[in-house]
């Protein structure tokens, strides 16, 4: 068990990120899910090969701004996969005076409750990836009997009764998703505060690319029109309260 959360990336400024507030933005590594779509597929496949940012000079960063920034967002990779070094270095971000924001898979939902328990979080992302009929195989795990549905859903429902500021978000490509997907994802997140549509976009960065299986098959991901997207967004309205497209 990591002690220190392994730190790989710091956007120094972002007002994107946390939204309303002037934040930074932090990078973990590792994750336990391999969506094809991924944007961070070095994060994910080959962490060990990435430059790692001690925390102490994370820290002295964070308390060199104390007073500029408002927030400190964490991201990945999946930052929930060492709960202990997470749990550990929130608590020393909130001794500073931050508000904390946490991307997440949902996938760990104990380390979830724990934060929230303690007041540790104030904003949660969490990645909605489809109907959870499918969830496994947009995951990249299509056959694993082990593939953690029942904690999503429980991270889901923790977030959505618990949370006072979070957001779910999909991120949409023509080769994954069907009406029928959102159809079933209104059902499930029925009184969610909001969800986010975000339109698939290449980069250099995407898990395909880096993936053999996926280079031998000639396995390429398009983004949905916006027209289809707001057909998807019509439908999701219908029982969540607030719903909006990104990256079109």
């Amino acid at each position: 068990m990591k002690k220190e959360i392994q730190i790989h990336g710091l956007n120094k400024l972002t007002m994107l990120d946390y939204p309303g507030l002037l934040a930074c933005t932090l990078f973990t590594g590792y994750c336990n899910f391999l969506c094809p779509y991924c944007q961070n597929a070095s994060l994910v496949l080959a962490p060990s090969s990435q430059p790692v940012i001690a925390n102490d000079e994370i820290m002295n960063f964070l308390k060199s701004r104390v007073g500029m920034l408002e927030g400190v967002c964490i991201t990945g990779g999946e930052p929930t996969m060492f709960p202990e070094a997470l749990y550990n270095f929130i608590k020393e971000v909130k001794k500073l005076g931050y508000k904390v924001k946490l991307d997440t898979n949902g996938s760990h939902p104990d380390i979830l409750e724990k934060l929230m328990d303690e007041g540790l979080l104030d904003y949660v992302a969490m990645d909605i990836k489809t109907s959870r009929e499918k969830y496994a195989a947009v995951c990249g795990k299509s056959g694993d009997k082990n593939f953690p549905i029942k904690e999503i859903e429980k991270s889901v429902e923790l977030i959505m009764n618990r949370m006072p500021d979070y957001e779910f978000r999909t991120t949409t490509v023509e080769e994954l998703h069907r009406r029928e997907d959102f159809e079933a994802m209104a059902q499930w997140l029925s009184g969610a505060k909001v969800l986010y549509l975000q339109s698939y976009t290449e980069s250099d960065d995407i898990l395909i690319n880096y993936d053999k299986k996926y280079a031998e098959m000639g396995f390429k991901l398009h983004a949905f029109k916006k027209e289809q997207l707001e057909e998807f967004a019509e439908i999701l309205r219908k029982k969540i309260r607030k719903v909006e497209i990104r990256g079109v």
